[in-house]
């Protein structure tokens, strides 16, 4: 399952639409985190662009659902234009709306990315086979952890770099956890913790997508340890 919606629009193309939100993270009196908004929509473009990512999209245009007031609107456009800048992506537009009518006594975004696939993408599960190596990149952090640990995050460049080579999978994890994500990933297996073993908490959440799962084969496996120097965590799968 992959946190995509994914439309068929014509014989060649689909579109992909993905999503995220946060609510009680801002400035206002009432937040439960108080965080700046352009790190605020920074991470919720990072989630919905990743789940592009991930299954191969071309990102189109950007929707930005704020709920925190007028005067927070050019911060969350700024934390927006910072992640596209990681990616390249300078040139996308920017739409969307802000509740000007009521104040809410905490702040709320929600940030969605869509964009388009080839029609004959294979976005579903794919098949666990012997040869496979898996691995975590970056670390899963949530709440405060995000802002104070952010040197452990992995890099939305990097991940946009590995899920463009070839027998490479890529799986971002969020608030379920790494081995929720990773039973996901796989259609002909199902891990139990004691399946497998990794340094990093295989239960705790990612929140924005801090980290990610990639499958890859053993002939990358040199070449990827190398690109995520710093944020590379291999996952032991036991027999």
């Amino acid at each position: 399952m992959r946190d995509v919606l994914v439309i068929p629009f014509n014989k060649e193309e689909s579109l992909v639409i993905a999503s995220d939100n946060s609510g009680g993270i801002g400035l206002k009196h009432e937040d439960l985190i108080k965080v700046s908004y352009e790190d605020v929509a920074y991470y919720a473009l990072r989630v919905s662009m990743m789940e592009c990512i991930a299954i191969g999209a071309t990102p189109l245009a950007i929707i930005l659902q704020n709920f925190s007031g007028d005067q927070v609107w050019r911060s969350l456009i700024t934390g927006i234009e910072k992640g596209l800048l990681e990616l390249g992506l300078t040139e996308l537009s920017i739409t969307g709306s802000t509740e000007s009518n009521f104040e809410l006594k905490q702040s709320a975004t929600a940030v969605s990315v869509m964009g388009k696939i080839h029609a004959s993408k294979d976005i579903h599960a794919i098949e666990f086979k012997e040869d496979n190596r898996i691995a975590v990149i970056g670390r899963p952090l949530v709440g405060e952890a995000v802002i104070n640990d952010a040197l452990h995050i992995a890099p939305l460049a990097l991940c946009s770099k590995l899920a463009n080579m070839e027998k490479v999978t890529v799986m971002p994890v969020g608030s379920k956890g790494i081995l929720a994500e990773l039973n996901q990933l796989f259609k002909n297996r199902v891990f139990a913790l004691t399946d497998i073993t990794c340094e990093l908490d295989l239960l705790t959440s990612s929140g924005p997508a801090t980290c990610f799962i990639i499958s890859y084969t053993l002939e990358n496996e040199q070449k990827i340890k190398e690109m995520a120097t710093g944020y590379f965590y291999p996952v032991k799968v036991k027999e």
